[in-house]
Order: structure tokens, then sequence, then C-alpha cells
């Protein structure tokens, strides 16, 4: 019984040390390399013009992503000529959910015309890194005078995850419009809305 205790505790403990991992606001967010829909591989440092990024976990099947991909396109539009372009990943494993395949990566993104790049995360390891629990789910990385990249918002990109129409706080781009006036952006942390992103066994 004894040892039935130490190993459920322990797994908890584990379960609780995954859950906490990953970057939090003020962090440096290393560059990663990526297969994109194009056939390329892509890193951030391949934009070193870039003020920052606005890095969005995704997938092809998840409702909320479907209902979010307009938006992410207007994200994209918005802010990418400021210096903060879309970065979209799929974490997912195709294994479990086959729709979210390289290959039907590639189709969803001719389909939606997506102008920002949409990586594979094949290993799962950047999502791990981040700390990405939700599609979708943003990270917004800011340069700094270093040019390290530095996290400074994580969550949401608003406030109404089933229609664009009950949209009052759009939380990206307020977090973007602080950092433009050299200020901290408020709230910094949202809770991410959206399916779980699908690891492997």
């Amino acid at each position: 019984m004894m040892r039935l205790l130490t190993t459920g505790a322990l797994v908890f403990l584990s379960f609780v040390v995954v859950m906490q991992a990953g970057y939090k606001v003020g962090d440096v967010a290393e560059d990663f390399t990526l297969k994109n829909v194009d056939g390329s591989m892509m890193s951030l440092a391949d934009m070193d013009e870039a003020k920052g990024f606005i890095v969005i976990f995704s997938c092809n099947h998840c409702p909320y992503v479907v209902k979010y991909e307009d938006r992410m396109i207007e994200l994209h539009n918005q802010f990418a000529d400021m210096g903060y372009p879309v970065v979209a990943i799929n974490s997912n494993d195709p294994e479990k959910v086959p729709e979210d395949s390289f290959d039907n990566m590639v189709a969803r993104a001719k389909d939606k015309g997506f102008p920002f790049p949409y990586l594979f995360d094949a290993t799962q390891q950047v999502a791990k890194d981040f700390g990405a629990t939700r599609t979708p789910h943003v990270f917004l990385l800011q340069r700094s005078e270093d040019s390290k990249l530095k996290v400074a918002y994580i969550g949401a990109i608003d406030d109404s995850p089933k229609t664009a129409a009950d949209v009052k706080d759009k939380y990206v781009a307020m977090a973007i419009g602080a950092i433009e006036n050299n200020g901290t952006p408020d709230p910094e942390f949202t809770k991410a809305i959206g399916c779980t992103i699908k690891w492997r066994e």
C-alpha cells in the first residue's frame, strides 16, 4: 500500500512539474528551427528585422482554432508591417489526430491563404520549451536592446473564443500597443481557451 502511495505521489509531482514547465513573462525565448508548409526550414533568426513575434500554437482540427483563423490572419496583416508577424506552430501528434499531419497543414494553409509561416513541431519539443498547452495559445515575443527575444504576453488572442463579433478586449493587440508606447502589457497573462495539445504517448 505504501509503495502504491509513493508511486502515486511521484506521478502527481511529475505531472505538476510538467504543468509548471515552460516560459513565463519576462523569460528569454530560445530560437528554434521547424519545417514550414512551403517545405523550407525556418527559424526566428531568419526574420532578424522583426521587433517581435506573435507565436501561436495552432493546428487544423480544433474548432477553437477554426473560429480564430481569420483573426490570426487579421493579426498578421495588422502587425507584421509594424514588426510583429504571426508565426503559427502545430505541435499535435498526427498519429493521434491525422487531420493535423504535415500534408494536411499544407492543404489548410493553402485553403485559408495563410500570409504567415505555419510550422510543424514534429518532436513537440518547441511546445514543451514554451509551455504551450492549448490551441490556440499565444506567446508574444519582444526583441530587447541586446536582441534577445523576451516573452511579453502569454495567453488568449482576445476575450471571445466563440465569435469575433463579441470581442471586447483584444489582448494581443493591446499588448503590442503597450509595447509600442514603451509600456507593459496589461494584462500580461490570460487563460488560453482551446483544445489541449495532443501529446505523444
